[in-house]
């Protein structure tokens, strides 16, 4: 099987570290451009779309831009289109201010997983118009539809986990939109005009890893595979410069994170996010490999509006725009056990079907979820009848949120297929 092309049986390894956010971090307030009218969505950079180029089939694009509510509090609004479906127009409203208690990056803030659940329920209640919309392209085009939520707000807005009603009448289960809808998303890419994502990514050829301290035993997820891995981030980062006559599949990083509003405290591996966006990373230019950043927070934004701009910037949009024809992020913060566990099961999902895309595998990993948490219905109380916490309904909530962190940015039809090394290097577990 020596060189011969094979589908990842392992694009995620078994453990993360801690990640955590840097400390004193606060929710970031962003401020409103004084240009901005009651309702009208806001710019965030250049966007170049054509409004009315044909999608893909089956494919859904959901824009989702900022607005400002009446009130001048910020707000954001939605528009959607798909082939054989009604457009949805750009709506917003009372109900779209920015919603600060939903996002997932809150999961380890101290706040009941509960609370956060029946939160992104109630959010989600508020949004029926695009959940309806949703499910009128569910109806049109089945298994085949996939959505695209195209999101340049920066609200951290948990679309993975928006509530769908369901519709007898049509077959249409209710749920999460991750576990019920092949689903990715989009941010725009600055500097490079870069429009949607319109061809999937055949993502092909070896693995090259970085694994920060602590983390070494993801090396061997890739044990079967032609695997240059880097403990060392210079190696690393000039490696990921370096072109060579090897085509590389997956770039993979399994380190720490850290997140704040300013973009000089987001960083990978004590790298910073500027560190990163020097390097051309040929790599990811010449053989558009999928990215894995196996590391906390790696899935936020921040303005950078001290850095003169009026842009998001992030992990995801800076390996985006280098070249990368996809990327999974982590939305929040996950520990130690709870990752392994977790990657563990999304690992076997690419296991059992080895022909599906990435982002296919992420929803039948967050169907699985749902079904071991049980009817959505039945959200657990923060505390039993006598007062105490109960520790294990939030742990099993804690499970769920934590399924739906990671997050996948690219076409939703986006393969990763790994070379096999040598049978007999493989036997002999070299690095």
């Amino acid at each position: 099987m020596g060189g011969e092309p094979h589908r990842l049986a392992r694009w995620l390894s078994g453990a993360t570290g801690i990640r955590t956010t840097r400390p004193g971090a606060r929710p970031r307030t962003t401020p409103v451009p004084a240009h901005a009218q009651p309702g009208e969505p806001e710019g965030l950079g250049a966007a170049p779309v054509d409004p009315e180029a044909r999608l893909p089939a089956g494919m859904a694009v959901v824009r989702v831009v900022r607005g400002r509510h009446t009130s001048g509090r910020e707000a954001f609004g939605f528009s959607a289109r798909c082939e054989g479906v009604a457009p949805l127009p750009y709506t917003t409203g009372p109900t779209q201010l920015r919603p600060a208690a939903v996002g997932l990056g809150n999961a380890r803030a101290g706040e009941a997983p509960s609370e956060i659940l029946r939160a992104i329920r109630r959010w989600s209640g508020n949004q029926r118009g695009l959940a309806d919309w949703i499910n009128r392209a569910r109806a049109e085009h089945g298994t085949d539809l996939h959505v695209l939520i195209w999101d340049d707000t920066g609200y951290e807005l948990p679309w993975e986990t928006l509530w769908l009603p369901a519709e007898p009448d049509r077959g249409l289960a209710g749920g999460l939109l991750g576990a019920l809808v092949v689903m990715s998303r989009w941010t725009t890419l600055h500097e490079v005009h870069r429009d949607l994502p319109h061809a999937p990514g055949d993502c092909e050829g070896r693995v090259l890893g970085y694994y920060h301290r602590g983390m070494h035993h993801d090396i061997t997820a890739f044990r079967p595979y032609s695997h240059q891995p880097h403990l060392k981030m210079s190696g690393f980062l000039d490696a990921l410069d370096r072109q060579t006559a090897e085509r590389t599949g997956l770039v993979y990083m399994a380190c720490h994170g850290t997140y704040d509003e300013r973009i000089s405290a987001l960083s990978l591996a004590e790298v910073t996010w500027a560190e990163l966006d020097e390097r051309a990373m040929a790599v990811l230019g010449r053989d558009q490999a999928l990215v894995c950043l196996n590391a906390c927070h790696s899935a936020r934004f921040v303005e950078n509006d001290g850095g003169g701009e009026e842009a998001l910037r992030g992990f995801a949009e800076l390996f985006l725009r280098k070249g990368a024809a996809g990327i999974i992020v982590t939305a929040g913060e996950v520990g130690d056990l709870a990752a392994r566990a977790l990657v563990s099961r999304l690992v076997q999902e690419v296991m059992a079907r080895p022909r599906q895309p990435v982002s296919q595998a992420l929803r039948a990993f967050r169907a699985r979820a749902v079904d071991d948490f049980g009817p959505l219905s039945d959200i657990p109380r923060a505390r039993h009848d006598d007062g105490e916490v109960d520790r294990e309904g939030q742990k099993r909530v804690l499970r769920l949120l934590h399924s739906f962190m990671f997050q996948y940015y690219g076409h939703p039809h986006t393969t990763l297929l790994l070379t096999h090394r040598p049978t007999d290097e493989a036997e002999r577990g070299a690095p």
